[in-house]
């Protein structure tokens, strides 16, 4: 299954996340050192909802991101589904 938000677009990202080595030298170390950079992803808060359309009279089964349902509840189901082209 792709993770991928149907209204938003939202993507995995990926990036970086810095690997340190060493004991901080307030806690009684030498200090701490970057000894290189990991790769990793960020993926969306993806959910599988069941969105009631009162102008459809019917539910729409869809897979998108937190931020999209809270879009969802600002300016409706299906203002925001015929913005993002799903109907």
């Amino acid at each position: 299954m792709s993770r991928i938000c149907i209204i938003r677009g939202s993507v995995p990202h990926t990036g970086r996340r810095i690997h340190r080595s060493g004991l901080a030298k307030k806690k009684g170390g030498i200090g701490r050192h970057v000894t290189k950079t990991v790769n990793r992803t960020v993926y969306p808060n993806l959910q599988e909802k069941r969105i009631w359309v009162p102008e459809l009279k019917q539910f729409v089964r869809m897979k998108i991101s937190v931020k999209a349902l809270r879009t969802i509840n600002k300016k409706g189901a299906y203002n925001t589904l015929k913005k993002a082209g799903w109907l």
